[in-house]
């Protein structure tokens, strides 16, 4: 009987030790295949980009897919809220319609491009038409990184670098195509920098994103006279972008120049694409 005991206590053991082995030698494969993926990330070849482009589409694709559940509580959440207080979110939303129509019949920036065209005969500042529409498929927001994947890619002929806007208003640009969506950088992300101009003082700046609550327009002259109120628009400054695109005004604060986009970044779910905005861009 103690022979026994003893070989069932050493069996135990082994296993043990074995399965410590494995977890090891586990742990170390992960390692090795991290690396090489890392490796293979930074190799830029044709076949390798489509192998990567269609790994990114099943993902998003399948993110969208396993997100559905949530979406849809959080869906039957949102009504049951709206019914609750529906009159105040009717107020709400006239007031913002409002706003957006007098945003779009704005000609602050027409007269202001009509007198810069007669110093500048030579200067095309033509608004591309060209837009391609798509929805937003996963909305990505962080405090201080924000960007959504549509559901567009190089099969819309659509590139890196493209102006996206919500109606008429910028928003962001595309900053990774595949074959069947994209992400857009939206201009409230920490890495946006979009050259932008003020109307009606002629000021160039840059529009630069800080998290969600906070944008503000950076690299002013000292002695400007930008005030709030004034509206803000793509300059089209080093052929970045189509000229004259609505961003939003300004909203000055103690130590700061802040900007009120003309769109909510949050309640976005339809986007449309300027293809006329980069050409050298690839």
């Amino acid at each position: 009987m103690e022979t026994s005991r003893e070989d069932f206590g050493i069996a135990i053991r082994s296993a043990f030790l074995k399965r410590g082995v494995q977890q090891r030698f586990s742990l170390f494969a992960l390692v090795v295949l991290s690396v090489i993926l890392l490796f293979i990330e930074k190799i830029e070849t044709k076949p390798l980009n489509y192998l990567r482009s269609i790994v990114k589409d099943v993902i998003y694709r399948s993110s969208v897919v396993v997100s559905a559940p949530t979406k849809g509580l959080k869906s039957v959440a949102d009504t049951v809220e709206k019914h609750m207080d529906l009159y105040s979110k009717n107020v709400e939303l006239k007031q913002e319609n409002l706003k957006l129509k007098a945003n779009i019949s704005d000609s602050n920036f027409l007269k202001f491009e009509n007198k810069q065209l007669r110093k500048l005969l030579d200067e095309d500042v033509a608004l591309s038409t060209n837009l391609v529409s798509s929805r937003v498929m996963i909305d990505k927001q962080s405090p201080y990184l924000n960007s959504f994947i549509i559901n567009s890619g190089t099969n819309k002929k659509i590139k890196n670098g493209l102006a996206v806007l919500d109606g008429e208003n910028f928003i962001g640009r595309i900053v990774d195509v595949n074959f069947f969506s994209s992400r857009v950088l939206l201009v409230s992300d920490l890495n946006s920098k979009i050259p932008v101009i003020i109307v009606p003082s002629g000021h160039h700046a840059i529009l630069s994103g800080h998290g969600k609550n906070e944008i503000t327009l950076e690299y002013l002259p000292e002695n400007h006279r930008v005030q709030s109120g004034n509206k803000v628009y793509t300059s089209g400054k080093e052929g970045i972008f189509s000229p004259g695109i609505p961003v939003g005004e300004v909203k000055m604060s103690i130590d700061k120049v802040l900007i009120s986009l003309f769109s909510d970044l949050t309640q976005i779910t339809f986007v449309n694409i300027n293809l006329g905005g980069l050409e050298k861009n690839k």
